[in-house]
């Protein structure tokens, strides 16, 4: 593998998931104002541009609107949901010294406040960050990791979650689970619609149904489709901000041999039984692809992959 440099690993990860995440506005943009041009489509062929897009500006607070909304569902609930999908507990302090002398250091070796620390009862290895800001930011550990890992074992992955907090990819994980939920909920929303509008249609035997199930079919062509690269966008961030917190971990703990170690450790002991919920699995510092529907693609199973190979993470972390 050729030589990458941590600040370039670092510089390369940041451009990337930039462009990744502006890929999910962009998304709901193209999908609206195609969704505006096959409705308005007519036997005398495509419609007037001029009309298409007076259609779709009208449309943009609306959107937004509903967008914002949704966010701010998300903001005001997602700590209690995560913590309550992850069945986990706070961390005493005065159990757990080491932990926290740990993260304290950690934390005061780059200026950053102390986050909240919580526990999974689990023997499997795995940990990860949540929070929205810096009132319930959160480090969340499994027992079996504190148990079974060295002190720089430990540090090493205690320094990759917080990086998840500095790097704000706590945060950037919501945005995608926002947007992959909007059209999520915009598919399932149509295809009822169809199902059901269709049935009540037929047993009426009413021919004016035909147009609105026309429409539905179309929302759920494109809410489709959105939700397939949306998907992709999500899983494609997510791997790229776990290489950046491996990065980032080196970098604070001088010592890239003790996260990787960690991750050999980690390796094939990592599946958290309890936690069903796919949202929190991909938080986890490991979540291979046959913990998840992603192991449904096959072949594919990369593309849907939300981290990256461990094997090729300890390879990178070796090389700093």
């Amino acid at each position: 593998m050729k030589y990458i440099g941590l600040q370039q690993q670092i510089s390369s990860n940041n451009r990337k998931s930039i462009l990744l995440l502006m890929g999910f506005p962009i998304l709901v943009l193209i999908m609206v104002f195609l969704f505006f041009f096959i409705v308005n489509y007519s036997e005398e062929g495509p419609p007037n541009l001029n009309f298409v897009f007076d259609q779709f500006i009208i449309t943009i607070p609306y959107i937004l609107g509903g967008v914002a909304v949704w966010f701010l569902i998300a903001y005001f609930f997602n700590t209690a949901m995560i913590n309550r999908a992850a069945k986990s507990h706070t961390l005493s302090r005065k159990d757990h010294m080491r932990v926290y002398n740990l993260t304290e250091n950690l934390c005061i070796s780059v200026g950053m406040p102390m986050p909240k620390l919580r526990i999974i009862e689990s023997q499997a290895l795995n940990a990860f960050a949540s929070g929205i800001n810096q009132k319930n930011f959160t480090v969340t550990l499994t027992r079996g990791i504190i148990d079974q890992l060295n002190d720089e074992e430990l540090e090493g992955v205690i320094a990759h979650e917080l990086m998840h907090i500095r790097n704000n990819d706590v945060k950037l994980l919501i945005v995608s689970i926002v947007f992959v939920g909007i059209f999520s909920f915009i598919l399932q929303f149509a295809f009822r619609s169809f199902l059901y509008g269709g049935m009540s249609s037929r047993r009426n035997n009413k021919n004016d149904g035909k147009g609105g199930a026309a429409v539905m079919v179309v929302i759920m062509v494109l809410a489709a489709l959105a939700y397939f690269l949306s998907l992709l966008f999500k899983f494609a961030l997510s791997r790229k901000r776990e290489y950046l917190a491996d990065s980032g971990a080196a970098e604070m703990t001088k010592n890239p041999l003790g996260l990787a170690s960690a991750l050999e450790k980690i390796s094939g002991n990592h599946h958290v039984d309890a936690v069903k919920n796919e949202d929190v699995q991909q938080m986890f510092i490991e979540n291979a692809p046959e913990d998840t529907s992603a192991s449904l693609f096959g072949g594919f199973k990369g593309m849907f992959s939300t981290h990256p190979p461990i094997e090729k993470r300890i390879q990178i972390l070796k090389q700093f």
